[in-house]
This record gives C-alpha cells, structure tokens and sequence, in this order.
C-alpha cells in the first residue's frame, strides 16, 4: 500500500523559504502570484497493515520525526 503524507506550516508561522519563492517567481515574470508557502511530501510505501493500521502507523512517523508538530501540520492519503 502506498501513502502520501504532506507536511506544512501552520497558518501563522512565518515562511521565509516561500517569500522567497513568490519573489524569485515574479522576477521571473510571473505576474499575480502572490502568497507562496512551501511544504514537503513524503511517499511511504507500507506491507502487511491495513488501511486503518497504516493510516494510525503514518501518524504516529508524522507525531514522532516527519513533522515539528509545534509549527507544521500533517495531511495523510492513502493512494
């Protein structure tokens, strides 16, 4: 079974990365863009647990190492 989780910053938290994203953009041209926030997403691929399992297992990685929980949420999909 393959997961993806997505990892990103709580609304609040400052985004240096994605400032600097939104301005490389519009130097580049890109007119109209605006508000940029980067993220990270892991894909997981998981055996011998079901989706429940899985979905409780991807949960606790996020809780325990793929995301500082203080600043960033966590979005799991099983796919």
């Amino acid at each position: 079974m393959k997961a993806r989780v997505t990892v990103t910053l709580k609304n609040g938290v400052l985004d240096p990365q994605g400032k600097a994203i939104e301005g490389g953009l519009a130097a580049l041209g890109f007119a109209g863009v605006g508000h940029v926030r980067q993220g990270k997403v892991f894909d997981i691929e998981l055996s011998g647990r079901s989706a429940e399992q899985a979905r409780a297992d991807l949960a606790e990685m996020c809780e325990k190492l793929l995301a500082n929980t203080v600043i960033e949420n966590y979005a799991i999909e099983i796919v």
